[in-house]
């Protein structure tokens, strides 16, 4: 195979998988792993890549790439708001209490569940807090919820307060169930996010929850951003539309994290 077709053929395996190993693509391409290393570095010369410990990602997928909300809104739409129906499943008709709502499109969706939240008990509302204007916009005129919106800077590129004047506000309270999103669960890294700020946002959320659950939809799992806010032992209970691979799957249950699979 000339070197042209393996490009194009590393370059369609990055288009449907977002991610490829050097071993899986020797054993594909029927050629050396020195050789496919010498054509992912030519790709990555090219800006059609970028190399990663073992293989490579797609080009924009680093560990400090990050969409805008309304192009994250477009995608995996589907599966957002199954994840989100399941999260919404921790919150039944009889609770009593207080949530908090991390920044985020699948959250954004959990809200949108919880918009239409009803008591069990007439009279009864449902605390919730976000730092999330969009989340905020989703709730503020559902008659069951209390809301309370957190301030601060707010990030453009997410609608999000972050800072430190959101973060101590955040130490502040002690809700009894956090939803957090995050850009990347992985067995060695723990759940991470781009920038540092919501990081930090995020990791104030996981120690001030009784229950911290996290929601990410499977194209999350095995991924690494540049700031880890949490390890998998400070997380409760992860809520995703896929199991996890095995490494993956094997780490949470070795940090003892229930596993909903919608």
């Amino acid at each position: 195979m000339y070197a042209t077709e393996r490009h194009e053929s590393i370059a369609e395996a990055l288009r449907s998988a977002g991610r490829v190993s050097v071993s899986d693509l020797a054993l594909r391409l029927d050629v050396t792993a020195e050789t496919v290393r010498r054509d992912l570095d030519a790709l990555e010369q090219a800006g059609l890549l970028q190399r990663v410990h073992g293989g490579a990602v797609a080009a924009g997928r680093s560990s400090v790439s990050e969409l805008s909300l309304s192009e994250r809104e477009t995608r995996h739409s589907p599966e957002k708001t199954s994840v989100a129906q399941a999260a919404a499943h921790l919150v039944p008709s009889t609770f009593t209490g207080s949530i908090a709502l991390d920044a985020g499109t699948t959250t954004a969706a959990v809200a949108a569940e919880l918009a239409r939240w009803t008591p069990a008990t007439p009279g009864t509302v449902l605390t919730v807090i976000t730092n999330a204007v969009p989340i905020a916009a989703l709730l503020q005129h559902s008659p069951h919820v209390d809301l309370h919106l957190l301030g601060g800077r707010v990030r453009g590129l997410t609608s999000a307060a972050v800072g430190t004047s959101t973060v101590e506000q955040i130490q502040a309270l002690r809700p009894d169930i956090v939803f957090v999103g995050a850009n990347g669960l992985s067995a060695g890294f723990g759940l991470s996010t781009p920038d540092e700020f919501e990081g930090a946002v995020k990791s104030a959320y996981v120690r001030a929850g009784r229950r911290v659950v996290a929601v990410v939809d499977q194209t999350k799992h095995g991924e690494e951003a540049l700031v880890r806010f949490a390890r998998l032992a400070e997380i409760d209970t992860v809520v995703t539309d896929a199991p996890p691979a095995p490494d993956l799957g094997d780490a949470l249950e070795l940090a003892d994290v229930e596993v909903i699979v919608a």
